[in-house]
């Protein structure tokens, strides 16, 4: 809880049933319609919490109406959380806001900036899953807003990059605070084991309820406007060359006054004044609509809708329960199996697929769970450690008062 992950995850909508609001899809590198869901994974990248977005709200929003206040209750009042996030939460006042709220930020830093020089990094030595990783790591103060100073550290990287992170946190050491802020592939990693293995981005149901119709949209208006306008100044900017053209190959001999060549190119002149025209009467119009609308307006006649949420927060919550519960069984059966860093992942889906034989003693209070032999000599060792485990904690099927007891089932010998 100390520091938590905070990112979001877009789930597409294909069908055409409904129109539900647009936003765009990083992977597929689309604008369609979708819901977003803004998820908080703790400091090992395990899911805490999430919220779904209504008609997808940024992250910024998000986190002032409804992720911190859900934090603070989780965390405590007095105690100091570190919210870590990308580009997208890029906002000094806010960052100022919540320090004095008692949340601290590691974020990138968003913009553009000059590189420091070479002598402003130093090597420090860094544990990524268990391996030692060399990192180039300067630091500064910058001022992010007025009265406001946030603590920047800079990677350089191979390749002369350099990859600028601020916080609000100057207690931590350097090495500290790029080793939390690179960690972010840990949640990425989980969005995407996710749509694979819980199939995350499954529609439990495609139906809707009411929603806001006062929701502030952009004004489809004023895209419309601007595409007119910009189809008048590329005619305009035509015209303009053509008669550029024409001047410039225009023998002083033939026309050598500019009167008379305004009046030998009248037409083309006239044509470049009524485009003026219009195009300065559009840009009125267009400074004159609101930018934004209620979504009631743009949409004819059709109810305002979104997609209905509680099953799908029910379901979502079944997925992040049943995540949680495969990444504690992968951690006690890791050490068994140190060839690979997702070997315990592999091995517990292998397990989870495993037939098994149910024999419920009534007599001695057990219902004996008979996991039929796996692959390896090697799983099965862990699959009988694992077991073991499992049986200390002495849990009861539910409903029933019969003890469940594992049993990984040992191959025969092979015969010689």
């Amino acid at each position: 809880m100390g520091y938590l992950y905070i990112d979001g995850h877009v789930r597409p909508y294909h069908g055409r049933t409904h129109e539900l609001p647009k936003t765009h899809v990083q992977r597929r590198r689309l604008c369609m319609p979708a819901t977003t869901d803004y998820w908080v994974n703790d400091a090992n990248g395990d899911p805490l919490m999430f919220v779904t977005a209504p008609a997808n709200e940024g992250l910024l929003a998000m986190m002032e109406d409804e992720l911190l206040p859900e934090i603070r209750k989780l965390a405590g009042e007095e105690r100091r959380v570190t919210l870590i996030f990308d580009r997208e939460g890029w906002s000094p006042k806010r960052f100022k806001k919540w320090k004095q709220a008692g949340f601290d930020v590691i974020t990138y830093r968003k913009g553009k900036y000059r590189n420091w020089q070479r002598r402003a990094f130093k090597e420090v030595t860094v544990e990524v899953c268990g391996r030692q990783v060399k990192y180039l790591l300067g630091e500064r103060l910058l001022r992010v807003a007025k009265g406001f100073r946030m603590r920047e550290v800079r990677r350089l990287c191979d390749d002369g990059h350099q990859s600028s992170v601020v916080t609000t946190r100057r207690d931590l050491p350097i090495e500290a605070v790029a080793l939390r802020m690179f960690s972010r592939w840990q949640q990425e990693n989980f969005f995407r084991y996710m749509r694979h293995e819980f199939a995350l981005d499954h529609l439990p149901t495609t139906a809707v309820e009411p929603a806001d119709p006062q929701r502030s949209v952009p004004n489809p208006a004023v895209k419309h406007k601007r595409r007119e306008l910009g189809r008048v100044e590329a005619a305009l900017s035509k015209a303009e060359q053509v008669y550029g053209q024409h001047a410039h190959e225009n023998p002083e001999q033939k026309i050598r006054t500019v009167r008379g060549f305004k009046i030998s190119h009248a037409e083309l002149g006239r044509q470049i004044k009524e485009l003026r025209d219009q195009h300065a009467q559009l840009k009125t119009e267009l400074k004159a609509l609101p930018k934004r609308v209620p979504v009631e307006e743009t949409i004819e006649g059709a109810p305002v809708v979104q997609l209905e949420r509680e099953r799908k927060i029910i379901t979502d919550t079944f997925k992040m329960v049943a995540y949680r519960a495969e990444t504690q069984l992968a951690n006690l059966v890791g050490p068994l199996l140190p060839d690979r860093d997702d070997e315990a992942r592999k091995f517990m889906r292998q397990v989870f697929a495993l037939p098994a034989d149910l024999l419920p003693d009534y007599e001695q209070g057990t219902l004996l769970v008979r996991l039929h032999s796996m692959s390896t000599p090697r799983d099965n060792q862990a699959l009988a450690t694992l077991c073991g485990v499992l049986n200390d904690l002495a849990v009861c099927y539910p409903g029933t008062e019969l003890r469940l007891v594992l049993e990984a089932t040992q191959p025969p010998p092979e015969s010689r």
